[in-house]
């Protein structure tokens, strides 16, 4: 990368904390590990510490989840 190349559209590489995030490559945006979407760096919310996954959204994040297997079982009514 020359001095006059920003990190524009280059994926950054990201170490995921708990609460907050690490900066490891710079770069402008995540891939979604659920969709495939691209979240812009400064717009990243959702993310497993775990899996070290970002996610664009909550229903990403618990899809995520659900496919992992870490989400209690959840008993249905019985009527």
């Amino acid at each position: 990368m020359n001095r006059f190349e920003g990190s524009g559209s280059r994926e950054a590489k990201i170490k995921y904390l708990d609460g907050d995030f690490q900066i490891v490559a710079n770069g402008s945006y995540v891939t979604c590990a659920m969709t495939g979407q691209q979240i812009p760096v400064d717009e990243l919310r959702y993310w497993s510490v775990a899996r070290q996954e970002p996610y664009v959204d909550a229903a990403a994040s618990l899809e995520a989840d659900k496919i992992a297997g870490i989400l209690p079982n959840q008993k249905r009514p019985t009527a």
